[in-house]
């Protein structure tokens, strides 16, 4: 069974690489009104794809349960950690991560996809969503200089 998200999320992949491809070292540490440069809302997207790749493999072999999160702190305390990273790290880290979770989604069995749809955990199968959100905010910072 392929589910809708796959091709969703293969194509916000597939905008994420040709992205990745053109930005340039001085692009990377371009900031954004809110604080967060290029380099760092790539490692925030990979940081949000890893998550949901750890959940998926601990849910695969212990069945899912909850898994709450204030997505808005945990935003705040990992944006000094995410400035941190070296650019180019955070541009790897964001593709291998989107690479890996995209791969076990569309590997997804119909039994778990109802096991995590019918749960009260927010969960996104839909990687593209997100990704595409900040690839647009990327693609207005690119625009604006």
């Amino acid at each position: 069974m392929t589910f809708p998200f796959v091709e969703e999320n293969n194509a916000s992949r597939r905008r994420l690489k040709a992205i990745i491809g053109r930005l340039s070292d001085e692009d990377l540490t371009r900031f954004s009104s809110s604080g967060w440069t290029i380099a760092a809302l790539l490692a925030h997207l990979a940081f949000w794809d890893r998550r949901v790749l750890v959940l998926l493999r601990r849910w695969k072999e212990k069945g899912v349960d909850e898994s709450p999160v204030d997505s808005d702190a945990m935003n705040d305390a990992l944006k000094t950690l995410l400035l941190a990273l070296e650019p180019r790290t955070s541009v790897d880290l964001c593709l291998a991560s989107a690479e890996a979770v995209d791969a076990e989604l569309e590997a997804i069995t119909p039994e778990l996809y109802e096991q995590i749809q019918t749960s009260s955990t927010h969960f996104r199968f839909n990687r593209g969503l997100h990704r595409d959100d900040h690839l647009n905010e990327i693609e207005q910072l690119l625009r604006s200089t």
